[in-house]
């Protein structure tokens, strides 16, 4: 008898998670691709000249940091259990 409720418990949901994880996991995406935009470019046109804009603060702290912000928004949106009452 247990066994066929569980099933049955199984069936009534297509997805694992729900909305709110869902939401979170857009948020993180969202850091994600943000902190990539932003570190990408400060290549030079010619090689024999130096752009010292790759060492912006913007690429160096900023960008890492929105990627590492995103990724602790994935991990939560993982976590979060919706059903849960507070």
């Amino acid at each position: 008898m247990g066994e066929k409720k569980r099933k049955e418990e199984s069936q009534d949901n297509g997805f694992i998670f729900e909305k709110k994880n869902y939401t979170f996991m857009l948020i993180g995406a969202a850091f994600i691709a943000l902190g990539f935009i932003l570190m990408a470019g400060g290549g030079s046109d010619d090689p024999t000249i130096f752009n010292p804009e790759i060492y912006s603060w913007r690429r160096i702290r900023l960008a890492p940091a929105l990627i590492l912000i995103g990724f602790g928004f994935e991990v939560y949106a993982i976590l979060v259990n919706p059903h849960k009452e507070d």
